[in-house]
């Protein structure tokens, strides 16, 4: 264990960890802005599949890694408007719905992968961008500033959807149906409207969140996400449907996965107990939906279906 506390290894993991809590912060900002209106979504797992697959296919098709980052935005935004069609326009159970968009997503992807591509191909993702004089600070600039632009883009969208959700008449929308969707509709705002376009901006992310996965592991297989999109529906009830907490839960996993990784590759754990460490970030999504459930208070009517005519 002395071998992992060595500066080296600590800012290596830090940096690691950054990395891999990207997929997790794309996907839980957009299942935020998706839940604050309302809309509870189970298949973002299934969505983030979709992005990757498309997001790797592309990159290997064309040799470009934002080819392929582009491909997964369309994948995810198709998806939002497939999901708003089921659930605000014909009046779905959202939960049955979620759950069906992630089995086709895991059935399809996987069948694409067969016919498409067959066997695991490599290829080259985004190159990290080293952000200039930052990037040379001793230690910090290794872990803050010298990584690929998704994982810029995704933590600069923290400010960005803090702002739009508290400080524009768009986010007061997404608010006022998630809470009050028959109060809003009197004061003259289409919840429907409002709905299609939050579910939208979250599948979006969600795809993202794969295409972000994709190419930083190089490589598509079945199941690539393995879970990882529940576990950020779980980071959403962490952060308390605030950008904030949802980043600070992103990197709590994504440091806790580097971690369990990093002491792999020491053989600090092996066999059965390397198995068992490997669990950990599943057990923490457990011991943290156990240890916020009874202090937090989820949108009023998340999950609740809004008929105008009814």
């Amino acid at each position: 264990m002395s071998e992992f506390f060595t500066v080296s290894v600590i800012v290596t993991t830090l940096a690691s960890g950054i990395r891999l809590a990207t997929p997790f912060l794309f996907a839980a900002l957009g299942e935020t802005v998706g839940q604050r209106s309302g809309v509870l979504n189970l298949g973002v797992e299934g969505v983030m599949l979709l992005g990757a697959y498309a997001a790797y296919y592309t990159a290997l098709e064309s040799g470009s890694a934002t080819a392929g980052v582009l491909a997964a935005i369309v994948v995810g935004g198709v998806m939002g408007l497939i999901y708003a069609f089921i659930t605000v326009v014909m009046h779905a159970e959202q939960g049955i719905s979620g759950i069906g968009i992630f089995l086709f997503g895991l059935g399809f992807t996987d069948l694409l992968f067969q016919k498409q591509v067959g066997t695991p191909i490599p290829i080259r993702g985004l190159r990290d961008f080293d952000i200039p004089l930052l990037s040379d600070i001793p230690r910090v600039g290794e872990v803050l500033f010298q990584h690929n632009p998704l994982v810029y883009v995704a933590f600069l969208l923290v400010p960005t959807f803090w702002f739009v959700i508290n400080r524009t008449t768009f986010g007061l929308n997404i608010r006022a149906v998630g809470e009050s969707p028959d109060a809003a509709d009197t004061l003259g705002v289409s919840v429907n409207l409002t709905r299609v376009a939050a579910i939208v901006i979250a599948n979006t992310m969600a795809g993202l969140g794969g295409a972000a996965l994709a190419l930083e592991v190089g490589v598509f297989q079945q199941n690539l996400t393995s879970g990882r999109g529940f576990i950020a529906i779980a980071l959403v009830y962490f952060g308390a449907w605030r950008a904030v907490g949802v980043m600070t839960g992103s990197l709590l996993f994504g440091i806790v996965s580097a971690t369990v990784l990093q002491w792999k590759t020491l053989g600090i754990v092996e066999g059965g107990a390397a198995t068992l460490t490997s669990m950990a970030p599943a057990v923490l999504t457990v011991v943290v939906l156990v240890a916020v459930s009874k202090r937090i208070g989820q949108p009023s009517a998340l999950t609740r279906s809004f008929d105008r005519t009814a």
